[in-house]
Order: C-alpha cells, then structure tokens, then sequence
C-alpha cells in the first residue's frame, strides 16, 4: 500500500519497494513511545529526501501500514507540526511544510551563525574530522554512481560533523531542527543534481584547509560557501516561484 500520496505539484522520490515507511516499529529504542519512535522515523524520510514539500500524509494509510492507532498518529502529527515539519490544512490533511523565501534566509543565517565559528574555534585534530571526512568521500562516490538524494544526505552529514566541532550537544540538537528544514529547501527544487553539483568540491575545500591548520581560512570559506549556497537556491526558488 502506498503510504504517501503527492500534493498535485509535487514530485516525490520513489518509495521503496516495501513501502518508505515498512519496519517502522521495530527499532523502537528502550523508553521511547511509540509516538516518538514514528516521529522519529518521519523525520528520516525527511532528512533522506524521500518524503518531499507538499508530500501528502495519509493517516488512514499510516495507521494501516504501521499497525498503529489513528490516535497515535494525530500525536505524531501534533509534534511534528509543532516543530513546523508538517502542516494541517482544513479539511484537506496533514502535508509535509513547504518553506518559504523567509524561511529560506533564516535558515543560512542561522547557519552562518554556528558553522563558521564552529569551525575558526577548533582544532583540527577533533574527532568530528572523521566524521567531515566520510561524509566528503560519501558524497564523491554518490556523486560518481548519480545518486544525487545520496550526495544531499552525505552534504547535510558533513555540516552536522562540522556543528560537532564546537562540542555543544545543545547546538547539535538545534543544527538537527535547523536540518530537517535545509533538507526541506532542497526539496523545492526538483533536480538534485543541479542542487548539489556545484558545493561537493566545496566540502572537500573547507575540510582541506581546516586539516591543514587553516581554521580560519576554512571559517572563510564557509561563509562564502554558505553566502553562495542561499543565493543560489533563492534564485532557483524565485524561478520555481514565477512559473507557478
């Protein structure tokens, strides 16, 4: 059965062949509910790209997939509309948000605000630098097998690690918000390719000066990297925006 039915406007990466949302319940981690266990797993489709802006959530659908009550998912709903993931319409259900120009602009600016301090502030033997590293080769190789949703995640991965530089679990569960928001934006746009091609290099730049001592040189880099990145998907945006 497939869960996720599309806005009328909205292309969604294929589900899998078992449905995106099939074993859901069996990871459940000890004192969590059930509630939080679905929220989390929503979240993963957001953050992989296969749940989209505008994507329609279909509770009868969920409840039947998922073997949870209907109860249950208008908790996870309430949550995760809270936290601006999805949005309610009147009679018409719950939807996966869809960002806006002035969502678009808060979130590089919040991003410039904890990554390029992150970065000038640390050291470069920092374990997150494990983490920056294979999120680059992740995303080269993805690059090189055209999976273009893979280079997204591996690019949202790479930031996350260098979030981690500043050692504050506080700033890392906020940059995780902040993610399932940027991953949001990527989703306005329909190429991923286009998205993603230019900034692969870039990750491999800023890691680059960084391991080499360059703290503030990769800070730099960061910022304009961060500059570019807004204005390129403001202006893919505002086309997408014109032709609606």
């Amino acid at each position: 059965m497939k869960v996720f039915s599309e806005a009328a406007d909205v292309t969604s990466a294929p589900a899998q062949p078992d449905g995106p949302m099939s074993g859901l319940i069996s990871g459940q981690a000890p004192g969590q509910t059930l509630a939080e266990t679905v929220a989390d797993r929503i979240r993963d489709q957001v953050v992989s790209g296969r749940l989209t802006p505008g994507s329609h959530l279909s509770e009868l659908a969920l409840s039947e997939e998922l073997q949870v009550s209907r109860n249950t998912l208008r908790e996870v709903f309430r949550m995760l509309t809270k936290e601006g993931l999805l949005r309610h319409e009147a009679n018409r259900g719950v939807f996966v948000a869809t960002p806006n120009m002035s969502t678009i602009m808060d979130v590089y600016r919040v991003r410039r605000m904890i990554e390029c301090p992150a970065l000038a502030q640390a050291h470069a033997s920092h374990p997150a630098v494990r983490k920056m590293r294979a999120a680059v080769e992740a995303a080269h190789r993805c690059r090189t097998e055209g999976e273009w949703l893979g280079v997204g995640s591996a690019d949202i991965a790479f930031h996350a690690a260098v979030v981690e530089l500043a050692d504050s679990p506080r700033l890392s569960a906020f940059f995780f918000e902040v993610s399932l928001e940027l991953r949001l934006v990527f989703g306005l746009l329909r190429d991923p390719e286009f998205l993603h091609a230019p900034f692969v290099d870039q990750n491999l730049k800023i890691l680059t000066e960084f391991e080499e001592g360059k703290a503030a040189k990769a800070a730099e880099t960061m910022e304009a990297y961060l500059n570019q990145a807004e204005r390129f998907i403001m202006g893919a945006y505002g086309r997408l925006s014109s032709k609606s």
